[in-house]
């Protein structure tokens, strides 16, 4: 069985369509800001900047009344009124401040554990994305009291056949827990990590050991966030669910494997629109939830 979940909401609007186009900088520097996230708060309407800071959405006139939330890995997120993006055509963000613990490794390594392995035969699923830029991440605990250190993440892919580009890019993030609502708190990293999806790979993997991330204490979540770039961008033949008259879609690559799996560990959130959501699909038996077809791979420190 097949089963693709898409993350979109539907904006039914007769109103003038307007082009919202613009460019984002850095407020310091000045030097454009590629894959940066824009959504309309309320609305799940939004696109991405491109490699050159630039961005270019269709939206109806009524929107500009709306507040748009910008996010951008390493700055503060920043929310402004969709006339004065508008009206201005460039908006400038602000660097945050971000206070990492230095960690110095030595000696070898060696218990490595992977938690969530998956095996290709086991994705069945796959999480699509349309509307407006999400990220994805899976919550992975820390289990035992041994120190550990991220070694590697493996993401698997649901191949499209709408999608004829030979790869679509995404970002990975890894994000802290906050301690109270336990929800994804701040970026570990300032790095962006820019990853691909290959035609005719069914994953990708890659090293972080040089990063030098320790596992923290609460967990970490792992994130994959999709870029709104004309690079990942197809058209979806769909049918409107209340008319079942067909309609032509807007989607972006890459499409996430998904797998099912009874560790209520692994917990999954949702960001868009400026929050974190828990997002839950569950199997027929209600025993199962559905998760991004994602593998953490933790090494511990030896002593000399």
């Amino acid at each position: 069985m097949r089963l693709f979940i898409f993350l979109l909401v539907g904006l039914s609007c007769t109103a003038q369509e307007i082009d919202f186009e613009g460019y984002v900088q850095d407020v310091s520097t000045k030097e454009p800001i590629p894959y940066v996230n824009i959504s309309f708060l309320n609305t799940l309407v939004g696109t991405s900047t491109d490699e050159d800071g630039a961005f270019s959405i269709t939206i109806p006139k009524e929107l500009l009344s709306t507040k748009v939330h910008i996010s951008s890995l390493g700055y503060q997120d920043t929310v402004l009124l969709g006339k004065t993006v508008y009206q201005n055509k460039k908006v400038e963000l602000t660097e945050a401040t971000m206070k990492l613990d230095e960690v110095i490794l030595s000696g070898n390594f060696g218990d490595s554990k992977t938690y969530n392995p998956v095996s290709s035969y086991a994705i069945k699923s796959g999480f699509d994305a349309s509307s407006t830029p999400w990220i994805l991440a899976l919550y992975f605990p820390n289990i035992g009291a041994a120190k550990k250190y991220l070694e590697s993440v493996t993401v698997f892919f649901r191949e499209r056949q709408e999608f004829t580009r030979d790869r679509a890019k995404f970002r990975l993030r890894f994000f802290s827990v906050d301690p109270v609502t336990k929800t994804p708190k701040e970026d570990l990293l300032r790095k962006s990590i820019l990853l691909e999806a290959v035609k005719g790979r069914e994953y990708t993997t890659i090293n972080i050991s040089d990063l030098k991330l320790k596992m923290p204490t609460e967990g970490v979540f792992v994130g994959l966030e999709w870029l709104f770039i004309p690079y990942n961008w197809y058209k979806k033949d769909e049918r409107d669910n209340l008319t079942n008259k067909p309609r032509i879609e807007d989607r972006f690559a890459p499409t996430f494997g998904g797998v099912y799996s009874k560790n209520s560990n692994f917990k999954l959130y949702v960001y868009g629109m400026g929050e974190w959501r828990p997002f839950t699909v569950q199997s027929k038996g209600n025993n199962q939830s559905l998760i991004p077809a994602l593998s953490l791979k933790v090494n511990q420190k030896l002593k000399k």
